[in-house]
């Protein structure tokens, strides 16, 4: 049962951000893109928070975000956006589907950790 939920395409990104976070207490589980994703919060009610990239193959992390708010109805879980796009249009659709944050890459975890744990209530 993972309180957070990786979706990145690279498994560079995933494996650095879970490292980080495992180390920091919080139980972690990965998906390696959009569609990927949305199978791994439906099969887990215990997820919180999840991180995600924009671009990615099969399903966007943005396309994502609204599948969790409109098909799961899933307005619980926190998501907020890990990504090198920072454009005022991308960040407007995010808001309209409910993300709490963006963070640009590359991840500084230390600058992130105490908002991160809030998230998912440890």
């Amino acid at each position: 049962m993972a309180q957070v939920l990786i979706v990145d395409d690279s498994s560079t990104v995933r494996n650095e951000v879970g490292d980080f976070l495992k180390a920091n207490g919080l139980n972690v589980a990965f998906a390696v893109d959009g569609r990927d994703g949305l199978a791994k919060l439906k099969a887990d009610p215990a997820v919180k928070l999840i991180l995600c990239d924009v671009n990615m193959p099969n399903m966007d992390g943005l396309t994502m975000a609204e599948k969790v708010r409109g098909e799961l109805k899933n307005s619980a879980v926190n998501i907020i956006m890990l990504t090198t796009e920072n454009s005022p249009a991308m960040k407007e659709r995010g808001k309209a589907a409910g993300i709490k944050g963006w963070i640009v890459k590359p991840f500084k975890g230390e600058a992130v950790i105490a908002t991160l744990k809030k998230l998912v209530g440890a």
